[in-house]
């Protein structure tokens, strides 16, 4: 296994081709403040340019804590200048995570409120074990979900379960959040990281050049009628359809052998 840092507070851990991108900051439970909302926009450049990365899983090393969103503490120094300024910086750090081009799963435990569940609904799927409470709390502090919650969260739940959620601003304990559709998987105690990189490991044995393509019809794809929808379908079918890896998938099943990605 590989490390590499982006500052103190991020770290991407490699292998094979399964990128685990660590939120590394268990003091402050992981609250996203102005450097480590770089360090996560820097550690997104660098995996997606990076070819070997198939999937990204998110974790965090607190106990207790995902992410419990914006370092309030940093925020309240602020003058209204400051905020103007580091608002490009945060919304870098969660646009980075929404647009990795190869598949993401977020491994919640404990905390993963306002921000750090936004980071979560920035992935594509969200392995919670049972400790996991989830909210975007964010009225009760007079602003708004300003890292795509109040856009990811309808398109996961629907816009009235939305509603509810955002204006009351409560926290969703991890058997309500599965029965919701807030996480996709739950799991045991102790057991996000592991089952997340174990889906991770199944996903990342499939063409590197088809889940890309895949993710990106289906992010393109959403909130489209079908129309439209199946155009942007054939485009991504038509970007892998002469590919290497489509031909040796081909003579890998007809072969009955593991296939090989040459990756493009």
């Amino acid at each position: 296994m590989s490390e590499q840092r982006f500052g103190e507070f991020v770290a991407v851990r490699r292998e094979g081709y399964v990128a685990e991108f660590v939120l590394d900051r268990p003091k402050a439970m992981n609250a996203v403040s102005s450097e480590m909302a770089r360090s996560i926009g820097a550690a997104c450049a660098a995996l997606a340019a990076d070819p070997e990365a198939r999937v990204v899983v998110l974790t965090s090393t607190h106990e207790r804590a995902f992410c419990v969103g914006a370092d309030l503490k940093e925020r309240n120094s602020f003058s209204d200048a400051e905020l103007v300024r580091q608002r490009p910086v945060a919304r870098a750090a969660y646009t980075g995570v929404l647009e990795l081009p190869m598949p993401t799963i977020a491994a919640v435990h404990g905390f993963a409120l306002g921000g750090g569940f936004e980071l979560a609904l920035a992935c594509d799927l969200i392995v919670a074990d049972a400790t996991a409470v989830v909210g975007l709390p964010e009225v009760s502090v007079g602003v708004i979900p300003g890292g795509g919650g109040t856009q990811l969260l309808p398109r996961r739940v629907g816009a009235a379960r939305a509603a509810e959620l955002i204006f009351s601003a409560r926290r969703v304990e991890a058997s309500e959040a599965r029965e919701l559709g807030l996480v996709d998987q739950l799991v045991p105690a102790g057991a996000d990281r592991e089952e997340a990189l174990a889906l991770a490991g199944r996903m990342a044995a499939n063409s590197p050049v088809g889940l890309r393509a895949a993710k990106r019809a289906l992010r393109l794809g959403h909130g489209l009628d079908l129309r439209a929808g199946l155009e942007v379908e054939d485009a991504a079918w038509r970007s892998v359809a002469f590919s290497g890896d489509r031909a040796e998938g081909v003579a890998a099943f007809n072969e009955k052998r593991a296939p090989q990605w040459p990756g493009e």
